[in-house]
């Protein structure tokens, strides 16, 4: 057995409750495994898979795909993993090709360009010239293959429920994602129906030529458009305006009128597109800032 397990990841978690003064158990237990062990056609691309769970609280039952943003890590969303792990969720972050920034698309007079370019990224098929992923090195291979392993070989995980004749149970799954994973998973929401899709900072598929949204993201969904959930910040560098725009096609049903939060205030609203106007150095990874674990509640309905 090659995989690798970190017990009590005490350092995060003991940094995590001193910046959000809330009880963290350091009983989060992460397995870390790099994709070529798993296959040896899946590239590495940055660090090892990650997954964790915390055996030690009430379990919900629920798997978060949380996906990094261009150039991101797997190791980079352990501390938000880490706190999902301890609401009772098991969390993984996967690596991916995300070398290639999702703006790519918005000066395109191609309205398809954004969705050829995801849709390759998410299922390895040849759509879009601005990448290069195949079916093995795609986010729903390297996902599927990586709870597959994880339910053979780490038992105490209990990671077979998230299983259903050998694919994922996507109805057990909440999709969540930074920047460009913040599109990956809205894609992915519209694919399958999960049980939630969760964007932070994102998703950048405005066209601005064009000045519209990319089409792909008010077409036909597999989860329903409420289960959506939007956390923007006002004066992201990626333009506020264009996320709120493609947030609201994603949402057009359902309640979107932005809303205001506020770290640490109690969100009594049934507004699904999120906005901060935090001060900060770092508008567009502040969404990710655990001092906004309020907000993260309210997005996962466990307020």
């Amino acid at each position: 057995m090659n995989i690798k397990r970190i017990l009590r990841c005490g350092l995060i978690l003991f940094s995590l409750f001193i910046l959000m003064n809330e009880t963290v158990f350091a009983q989060v237990e992460v397995v870390s495994i790099d994709p070529n062990e798993i296959n040896s056609s899946i590239e590495a691309v940055h660090s090892p898979n990650i997954a964790l769970y915390d055996s030690s609280v009430l379990p919900r039952h629920q798997l978060i795909l949380m996906i990094q943003g261009t150039g991101g890590s797997e190791t980079d969303m352990m501390a938000i993993d880490s706190i999902f792990a301890s609401w009772g969720f098991h969390a993984v972050s996967i690596g991916y090709k995300n070398n290639v920034i999702s703006t790519i698309c918005e000066h395109s007079k191609n309205k398809g360009c954004s969705y050829q370019f995801r849709k390759e990224i998410i299922t390895g098929q040849p759509l879009s010239p601005k990448t290069g992923v195949d079916s093995v090195n795609s986010i729903l291979n390297r996902f599927t293959t990586f709870i597959k392993y994880l339910a053979h070989h780490d038992s105490s995980g209990h990671w077979r429920q998230f299983l259903k004749g050998g694919k994922i149970a996507w109805n057990k799954v909440i999709v969540a994602g930074h920047s460009q994973g913040a599109g990956h998973a809205a894609m992915l929401g519209k694919m399958f129906k999960v049980h939630r899709a969760l964007i932070f900072s994102g998703p950048q598929d405005y066209l601005i030529d064009l000045e519209m949204p990319s089409p792909w993201l008010s077409g036909k969904s597999a989860t329903p458009e409420n289960r959506f959930y939007a956390f923007l910040h006002k004066e992201d560098p990626f333009n506020v305006d264009y996320q709120i725009a493609n947030c609201s096609e994603l949402m057009q049903h359902v309640p979107h009128d932005t809303l205001m939060v506020y770290a640490g205030k109690p969100i009594k609203d049934k507004s699904h597109i999120l906005v901060t106007n935090i001060d900060t150095q770092n508008p567009h990874g502040s969404t990710l800032s655990p001092v906004f674990i309020n907000v993260w509640k309210y997005m996962l309905g466990i307020q």
